[in-house]
């Protein structure tokens, strides 16, 4: 039995003065095969810790359905840190942010109009249902039960959001209640108002920042005089958005940093000491002056790249522990090796708008357009269809409120695309026969952060020719779980197809034999936008918008021999209808992080 307490602005571990010296990394972005790697790499770095979130939609992506296996098997991955000899911090507040989908959110929580993050006694019933299978996960790996967890989370930068205390008393309450008896916090940046709205009297606080050690832990001694220091969050690179440059946040700096608040005497996690991948339709988004989607890497120019290796941020920091007298916990691993398999050709295709009824979850008619969520479906794609009598000249199809970027057909040929972010309307003429409308909208990720938390996903208020709301809809859910793969219809292409798929969705296959296995790296170069798979597994979305241009594929999702690789393009292929797969990242022209994001100066 051990315990992690505080007194006299210390921590202290089973009484002696304690130094809490940690890095964030989640096990839900990294192949369960690396956890061991990416975990000696931080402790031979000179850390103690390991912090990691827990998101709820990751273990509970049905309503009542939990998983707790493979990429998803939490506790194997805390028992495998306390195995390396690292303590651990989890934060399993039912939001997490953390630039994941709808910040660690179900989606069918949106269902309904339940208040979320607060005392609303429909969202409380699901969280007590989740802490009901989760806790008891978690209780047995605590310190005071011999495990290495030594503290908990009770809620994610609350004060960003929300100020309904009775909710964050219950969330603790509720942990307590079920068996975690160990250090308890909560965490917020250092601002007047996410302090107040975010903190708990008797519950120790935290503080989130990314530099302006002496102004943001002189904010936070004005509401805690007698707690330790501790930046729970030291943002030290930045996560990137589509149609944006990749951050960095230059080595030296970050060192500079992480020395002022070690000479405060702070204790510190490292957000992030890797970030790792966001595999499959994870990534999240955030609403500034407008919707930001998340890219597929979620690198955030962390020490350890998101393919695991070391960088100068990584040596830099080393350079800083050594220099306090903190030596390296051990070795440091090998790096982990990295092949190019060269091109593969996707010569098998299937076109995705001819083979709804096989490969839709379901098929159902509405008078009206309805969102992902009232069909049960939390990701990926979702069709609207619908005849439109004529003749009609010269109107304008209005998509109202789209969420996120839809692809129009009439008779299907492209008519346009509409943007959340470029709301335009496209023009329509529809001949006297009249002519069939699909409307194909992709989920491009839900917000994560702030006030535009509840963000459904599809045609959320209605279809206009212009002023007339259209009726009677056929609606088709794609939510382009991997099982789909198996019920795609492949036809083998010419390099002259009989039937043209330019700016049509459509799948696309091949495959390419290894004879040894080890990360790559999918160069997607002239094909536009989709989802790529490898062997079953989403890898995520790609786009020739950018910044990034390859999608990480982890060694372990390959087998030596054959390997599949599929793409849903939205856009139509290159003509070559190749890929490759190189052994060099590339995730984009870089620019530097903005200092004022990292102090919330500006909204993130």
């Amino acid at each position: 039995m051990s315990r992690l307490e505080w007194k006299d602005q210390k921590y202290l571990l089973d009484g002696r003065e304690h130094r809490i010296l940690s890095g964030a990394m989640h096990y839900f972005r990294i192949v369960p095969e690396y956890w061991e790697d990416r975990l000696l790499k931080l402790k031979a770095c000179g850390f103690n810790t390991v912090e990691t979130y827990i998101p709820w939609n990751f273990h509970e992506p049905a309503e009542g359905s939990f998983r707790f296996d493979g990429m998803a098997d939490v506790a194997g991955f805390i028992k495998t840190a306390g195995a390396l000899g690292l303590h651990v911090i989890v934060r399993p507040s039912p939001y997490i942010c953390a630039e994941w989908e709808f910040g660690g959110l179900p989606a069918w929580l949106l269902k309904s109009g339940m208040g979320l993050r607060c005392m609303d006694a429909g969202y409380l019933e699901k969280v007590d249902r989740y802490y009901d299978v989760l806790i008891p996960l978690l209780v047995p790996l605590l310190c005071t039960n011999g495990g290495p967890v030594v503290a908990v989370q009770v809620e994610n930068e609350y004060g960003s959001y929300g100020n309904d205390t009775a909710y964050l008393k219950y969330v603790r309450d509720g942990l307590i209640s079920r068996g975690v008896d160990c250090l308890l916090f909560t965490s917020d940046g250092p601002t007047d108002e996410m302090l107040i709205g975010g903190t708990v009297e008797g519950l120790h606080a935290t503080v989130n920042f990314g530099s302006r050690v002496e102004e943001s832990f002189g904010k936070y001694r004005e509401y805690r005089q007698d707690e330790p220091l501790m930046v729970m969050e030291y943002w030290l690179g930045w996560f990137d958005h589509w149609m944006q440059p990749h951050h960095v946040r230059e080595a030296g700096d970050v060192a500079r940093v992480l020395d002022e608040m070690l000479e405060q005497g702070s204790s510190v996690n490292l957000y992030m000491f890797h970030g790792g991948t966001n595999f499959g339709f994870y990534s999240g988004a955030n609403h500034g002056e407008g919707y930001e989607p998340t890219v597929t890497s979620y690198d955030y120019d962390a020490p350890l790249t998101e393919w695991g290796d070391i960088t100068d941020k990584y040596k830099a920091i080393r350079q800083v522990l050594g220099k306090h007298g903190i030596a390296a916990g051990c070795p440091l691993p090998e790096p982990l090796p990295k092949l190019a398999y060269g091109r593969v050709k996707l010569a098998e295709t299937a076109d995705l708008l001819k083979q709804l009824d096989t490969l839709a979850d379901s098929r159902t008619q509405s008078v009206t357009v309805q969102p992902m969520e009232q069909q049960d479906q939390a990701y990926g794609l979702i069709l609207y269809s619908t005849r439109i009598k004529g003749p009609r000249t010269g109107q304008k199809l209005h998509l109202r409120e789209v969420h996120d970027r839809a692809q129009v057909f009439l008779d299907g040929k492209l008519l346009g695309v509409v943007e959340r972010w470029n709301p335009l309307p496209l023009e329509l003429n529809i001949p006297p026969e009249g002519a069939r409308l699909d409307i194909l909208v992709e989920n491009m990720g839900r917000v994560n952060y702030g006030p535009w938390l509840r963000d459904p996903k599809g045609i959320t208020e209605g279809v206009l020719i212009d002023n007339q709301f259209q009726s009677n809809w056929s609606i088709y859910t794609l939510p382009m779980e991997p099982a789909v793969l198996e019920q795609v219809d492949y036809e083998v292409s010419s390099e002259e197809p009989a039937i043209s798929l330019e700016e049509r969705p459509a799948f696309y296959r091949g495959t390419f034999e290894a004879e040894a296995v080890a990360d790559t790296f999918l160069r997607f170069d002239g094909w536009n936008k989709g989802i790529a798979w490898i062997n079953g597994f989403n890898l995520g979305r790609y786009w020739k918008a950018g910044p990034q241009h390859t999608l990480y594929v982890p060694g372990p999702l390959l087998r030596k021999g054959r390997n599949e690789i599929v793409l849903l393009e939205l856009h139509g292929p290159p003509g070559d209808r190749e890929i490759v797969l190189t052994d060099v990242p590339d995730l984009g022209e870089s620019a530097a992080v903005d200092e004022r994001v990292l102090n919330f100066v500006q909204e993130e």
